[in-house]
């Protein structure tokens, strides 16, 4: 891998709360990663573009703080079954609308496509730190994780 790692940072498609996102952005390029920020209100489909145009980006970072995030990315599951993407998809925020939260977001962000649900920016930077440790070691996107992380 040459140059520094990108990262496809971006807020899910009917969210437009984007304090958390450039906190996000700040310091993954702090961390020394080229952040490929979207925005808010990212669409899937934007997402796959970007994703496209940089086949060497170590995953997709999409933040979701009005709890629709299954809603947005529903479009994910044909994407997925199309075999476009080649990194990983996190999601993390506030995934569901309310004060009770019953855990099922996370399983059907999974069921989506997404490969790994995070609840904290320290978790997204170890999970970074392993596939850039990958790729420095000149291996291939890593194929969906069996065991993937889902916030309780």
């Amino acid at each position: 891998m040459s140059g520094a790692p990108k990262v496809i940072l971006g807020v899910a498609a009917s969210d437009s709360h984007v304090v958390a996102n450039h906190l996000i952005a700040f310091q993954l390029r702090q961390l020394g990663y080229d952040v490929l920020n979207l925005g808010a209100c990212t669409p899937v489909s934007e997402f796959v573009d970007c994703a496209t145009e940089n086949p060497d980006a170590l995953a997709i970072v999409i933040g979701s703080i009005n709890g629709h995030a299954v809603e947005d990315l529903t479009p994910l599951r044909a994407v997925r079954a199309q075999g476009v993407l080649s990194c990983p998809v996190v999601v993390g925020g506030n995934l569901s609308v309310g004060s009770e939260k019953s855990g099922r977001e996370g399983e059907a962000l999974l069921a989506l496509g997404v490969d790994h649900v995070l609840t904290d920016i320290d978790e997204l930077v170890v999970l970074l730190a392993g596939l850039r440790a990958r790729a420095e070691s000149g291996e291939r996107a890593v194929p969906r994780p069996s065991q993937l992380e889902v916030a309780a």
